[in-house]
């Protein structure tokens, strides 16, 4: 996967930049217009088109970085902005603070990578599916590449739904200025043409062990199950979010188990591997691409980007974003062994000489994201750049969700109580209940999987997402009123606004695609 998928995404999205510019082998129907069909006609051109589906998952950069833990770390309680002080990054600094406005550009370039995404899913959807069978293109073979489009394209829009609500929804490929206009549909729209996807691309996958080693990290059956069970919760269904955690744990049962050791998922050697449902794929790359804008790089910025800044570790520093706060360290149990391999503290004497270890009272750092192993940054190959893949889904995710699923929808109880616990039991804590104080009952079996969610998932750009569904972001992170916005250090508490209920759940549309295509703004921007 490191060395072919990455690869043949960018060749298929140099082929398909082709379909706009003149080229002496097409036969245009009109000068400057390329017939698509001329194009779509081997089996090669459908594994192209449909890897470069994939692209836009893994931008980061464009005007600015634009990581999607910028506002699930981030804007929650468990990560506060970081880098070298408060004016480093203002656009995270504003998502931070509750003081985000329309003209935020890390919402611009996350909102159109997306958009470019959906529209390669489009034009894979529409057109691999007219063409004809040949060597390379087999039934099968076609089959799975319109399912991973399908999963691609609802991927996307559920990227899309959670940060902004409803936004336009586009099925077809678009071809012409005259169709760029398209209105704004509905949170509950989006919502169900993202199971439409998904539910499509579920029936045409394949399990993750028929696909051969270099095609690891493609959409698989078991990741369209967990998406299902996930876009479920958010639709707050339990009933059907149950259904398809069931069927994820009945089907998918001797696919994915859990890494005896949690850090392995973290690890170069485990990308792809026993635990992995769903992630990024990145690879080294010595291209250096500043000013170049979306696409000129296949390696990932967040390594360099969540690294400490301590000076000790000359080439090895980073820039010291996502800085874990004080109250996600003070949520692990005693003894819990997640809090010391998701977090590290710097030496006192990194501390007194860097000055900018420091963001608003936290001097913690992040492990998951930065290439930490055996209790040391492994080198780069490039300054900025890093071949470390990015978790989406993990097993213990699905656990977690199916469990609460199972809690919801009240219909087994004892089955959530277990995924609980195989979660737990993995790094060796105690079993629900008995721990926290928690007894045993509904209430606290369901705060009981919201901690574990929690510390299970620190640093891995889930948090802000589940505060959100769950409908509690106001209480927890209001500067006045919320459990984390009230205790936070008094230098962070200085840079916030209040929480408003009902505003600050979703951010705004951007100022420029509103002006491109005209729609409602969100509540209060």
């Amino acid at each position: 996967m490191k060395t072919k998928h990455i690869f043949n995404a960018f060749c298929g999205l140099a082929l398909l930049a082709g379909l706009t510019s003149c080229n002496d082998w097409l036969k245009d129907e009109t000068p400057g217009k390329t017939n698509l069909d001329d194009f779509f006609t081997s089996g090669e051109t459908a594994i192209q088109t449909v890897n470069a589906a994939y692209t836009p998952l893994a931008w980061e950069f464009n005007s600015t970085y634009f990581s999607e833990w910028f506002i699930g770390d981030i804007a929650s309680d468990d990560a506060l902005k970081g880098g070298q002080n408060i004016a480093d990054m203002a656009d995270a600094y504003d998502i931070e603070n509750f003081k985000t406005n329309a003209n935020n550009s890390l919402l611009l370039d996350f909102y159109r990578a997306q958009y470019q995404g959906i529209q390669r899913c489009n034009l894979a959807i529409e057109q691999v599916a007219k063409m004809d069978l040949d060597d390379t293109l087999s039934e099968e073979l076609k089959t799975r590449l319109i399912g991973e489009a399908h999963f691609m394209r609802g991927y996307y829009y559920f990227r899309l739904v959670r940060i902004f609500g409803g936004v336009p929804y586009v099925d077809k490929n678009i071809d012409s200025s005259d169709n760029w206009h398209q209105p704004r549909a509905s949170v509950d729209d989006i919502y169900r043409h993202i199971i439409e996807d998904f539910t499509a691309a579920e029936s045409m996958l394949c399990n993750k062990s028929k696909y051969a080693a270099e095609d690891l990290g493609r959409a698989t059956k078991g990741a369209a199950q967990a998406m299902l069970l996930k876009t479920y919760l958010y639709m707050h269904d339990y009933d059907n979010a149950y259904v398809w955690g069931k069927k994820f744990m009945e089907d998918q049962n001797n696919e994915y188990s859990l890494c005896a050791n949690y850090m392995d998922n973290f690890t170069l050697a485990g990308e792809n591997g026993q635990e992995s449902v769903f992630e990024i794929q990145y690879m080294e790359d010595p291209t250096s691409d500043y000013g170049e804008g979306f696409g000129f790089t296949r390696g990932t910025f967040t390594t360099i980007l969540t690294r400490s800044r301590a000076a000790s570790l000359g080439s090895n520093a980073g820039w010291g974003f996502n800085h874990p706060t004080q109250n996600l360290y003070d949520e692990f149990e005693p003894g819990d062994p997640r809090r010391d391999l998701t977090i590290s503290k710097p030496t006192d004497s990194e501390i007194e000489s860097n000055s900018d270890l420091t963001y608003l009272g936290s001097y913690y750092t992040n492990n998951k994201t930065s290439l930490y192993e055996n209790g040391a940054y492994i080198p780069l190959s490039h300054a900025t750049r890093s071949p470390l893949n990015y978790r989406l889904i993990r097993l213990s995710d699905v656990k977690l969700m199916y469990a609460e699923a199972a809690l919801e929808s009240g219909k087994d109880i004892n089955t959530a109580k277990q995924q609980l616990n195989d979660v737990r039991a993995r790094v060796g804590m105690a079993a629900f209940p008995g721990y926290l104080g928690y007894n045993d009952n509904k209430d606290d079996l369901r705060r009981a999987i919201r901690h574990e969610r929690r510390v299970e998932l620190a640093m891995e750009g889930h948090r802000w997402f589940d505060l959100c569904r769950w409908g509690i972001a106001y209480e927890v992170m209001d500067k006045d009123n919320g459990s984390y916005g009230k205790t936070e250090s008094a230098a962070a508490r200085a840079e916030m606004a209040s929480f408003i209920k009902g505003k600050h759940e979703l951010f705004p549309i951007p100022a420029e695609e509103i002006n491109l295509n005209p729609m409602d703004q969100n509540y209060g921007y």
